[in-house]
């Protein structure tokens, strides 16, 4: 285990150690900060995407040069 790895377990712990009241509070003030809330929000779409399927990249450029318009 890493140290960033430890460091977030201790404050996993501790997180799901507080009582309901003390974890809202916690939360709110994560999400009150744009730059946090986002980077959560990008957290949370990625762990949703990961065990979805998958494509090579080029693939992808591929299908969107296809479909973009010819300029």
């Amino acid at each position: 285990m890493t140290r960033a790895e430890a460091t977030a377990e201790v404050f996993w712990t501790a997180f799901r150690g507080l009582a309901p009241e003390a974890r809202r509070q916690v939360l709110t003030r994560l999400v009150r900060d744009r730059a946090l809330r986002n980077d959560l929000m990008d957290a949370a779409r990625i762990e949703d995407r990961r065990a979805g399927p998958v494509r090579p990249f080029r693939e992808y450029l591929a299908q969107r040069r296809r479909r973009s318009p010819a300029s």
